[in-house]
């Protein structure tokens, strides 16, 4: 199962088993919490009717009923009398309160009730028992078996004359009245919680997405590290950008790592040759010579030790330009007084090669760039192509513009490059046997270009000429 899809079963869970509980507990709290506000409202009107029933009860002979009372002619009013509330949106039609009184012994002396029985024994009656005891009395019964909407509170109060209890009023209510009330708070209680689920659940998508997004960015970023390619890391904010450059760091310690095991290596494989030739040269200097021999492996030592100090010349100029995360010092040029430059300082080599250089087409263009490095650039094409061009030949140069780009184009008559090795052409340590020799370069030359057209954000490129080379080195134009 994909990370995703994890994360978001696991919110779905907690969230529904923490909402539904919720729910449960909020819901299961309603009915007796409004229960709880009626029977203490029912306190109140039961001790309120009691003190209103006392002078009449005080009053009455023994044997009689209130039915014919003052308090009994009020309690009908109330039982008749009309009524047309709205309570927050619920209409109230018709008062729901049974009154019953009794006298001190339980015997019913007024009963507002449907089937009241005057004179009946209310005595073992929890609500007039408690009362007639001296405790609180309350009760609920169902009218109908097994059936709780049937249900009916019962709270009673005692008729005192000083501390003498002449009888008790009780104040009925039944449950189905307050019915329409508890439906309507869980209803909004249940449709508040489904929403605050729904929310949850979209917040809860929405956090997997953003989470599987950087983790998915992340997965990317490594994978073009794996491939080899420099890329910057994810702008991912928290601990997730904080994992992005942690991976960035540890990708570039292991990069100048095996950068440098494998320069090393590649190093160590290409002194061999000029060691070797020096430690046979120098082992001859040692035996007796003639002096057109002795010149010759003479010449041999500064000759190999001069090979030496250019590979490790360039190696270093290599090693720093890909230390370099941009050019340094960036200004508007013309390319075309750059090269012009160049060709100036490699006269002498140029004639002792019996080369000439030639302009096929040269436009005044500038590229941002930083003038030692391209110098440095141009100077390493040039003197490739000196090393390959056969004598009595051109090097081709050409300057021209093409969609945003300054394109430099320099093409020599030389044997060019076997097919098999245009995929290497650019590479360090990479190189072709130069014109009638075996030896061959370090191949750092056409590297040095190749970085410093990627600090510039430009491209080095091959094409075959038939014969020779042509090398289009790309530069974005100054704007």
């Amino acid at each position: 199962m994909r990370l995703g899809l994890r994360l978001f079963f696991a919110f779905f869970l907690i969230a529904g088993l923490s909402s539904f509980l919720l729910l449960r507990v909020v819901l299961t709290e309603v009915k007796p919490s409004v229960r709880e506000v009626m029977e203490d409202i029912m306190v109140d009107t039961a001790n309120l009717l009691a003190e209103l029933a006392r002078d009449d009860l005080a009053a009455l002979p023994s044997g009689a009923t209130l039915t014919a009372s003052r308090f009994a002619e009020r309690v009908q009013d109330y039982a008749r009398r009309p009524v047309d509330a709205r309570i927050w949106g619920l209409r109230k039609q018709r008062l729901d309160f049974r009154i019953y009184v009794t006298d001190a012994q339980g015997r019913v002396l007024l009963d507002t009730g449907p089937g009241a029985e005057l004179g009946a024994d209310y005595s073992r009656w929890r609500d007039v028992a408690l009362t007639l005891r001296g405790e609180y009395g309350a009760r609920s019964s169902r009218d109908v078996d097994h059936d709780d909407r049937s249900t009916v509170l019962y709270v009673a109060a005692p008729v005192r004359d000083g501390e003498r209890v002449l009888g008790v009023v009780t104040v009925a209510k039944p449950v189905a009245t307050i019915q329409p009330f508890i439906d309507r708070a869980e209803r909004r209680i249940l449709n508040a919680g489904l929403a605050l689920l729904a929310l949850s659940l979209a917040v809860g998508v929405a956090v997997t997405l953003w989470l599987v997004f950087s983790v998915r960015r992340l997965r990317a970023y490594a994978q073009q590290v794996q491939a080899g390619r420099r890329e910057p890391p994810p702008e991912v904010p928290g601990e997730l950008g904080e994992l992005a450059q942690a991976m960035d760091a540890m990708r570039g310690r292991l990069d100048g790592r095996e950068h440098i095991e494998h320069t090393v290596r590649a190093l160590t494989h290409e002194l061999k040759s000029p060691l070797a030739a020096l430690r046979g040269a120098g082992e001859l200097l040692q035996d007796e010579l003639a002096d057109a021999d002795r010149r010759r492996f003479a010449a041999q030592v500064v000759e190999q030790s001069e090979r030496m100090g250019e590979l490790v010349d360039r190696m270093l100029e290599l090693s720093k330009l890909e230390m370099l995360e941009a050019p340094a010092h960036a200004q508007p040029l013309r390319l075309d007084e750059l090269i012009d430059a160049v060709l100036a300082a490699l006269q002498d080599r140029l004639a002792q090669a019996r080369l000439r250089s030639e302009w096929l087409a040269r436009e005044p263009l500038r590229v941002e760039a930083d003038a030692e490095l391209l110098r440095l650039a141009i100077s390493n094409l040039l003197g490739n192509a000196i090393d390959f061009a056969p004598p009595d030949t051109a090097l081709a140069l050409s300057l021209a513009a093409a969609e945003g780009q300054v394109l430099f184009t320099l093409r020599d008559h030389g044997p060019g490059v076997p097919a098999a090795a245009w995929a290497q052409l650019g590479q360090r340590f990479f190189s072709t046997a130069r014109p009638g020799s075996t030896s061959k370069g370090s191949g750092l030359g056409l590297a040095i270009v190749h970085r410093v057209a990627a600090l510039h954000g430009g491209s080095l490129r091959f094409e075959p000429a038939a014969p020779g080379l042509r090398v289009i080195l790309a530069l974005p134009a100054a704007r």
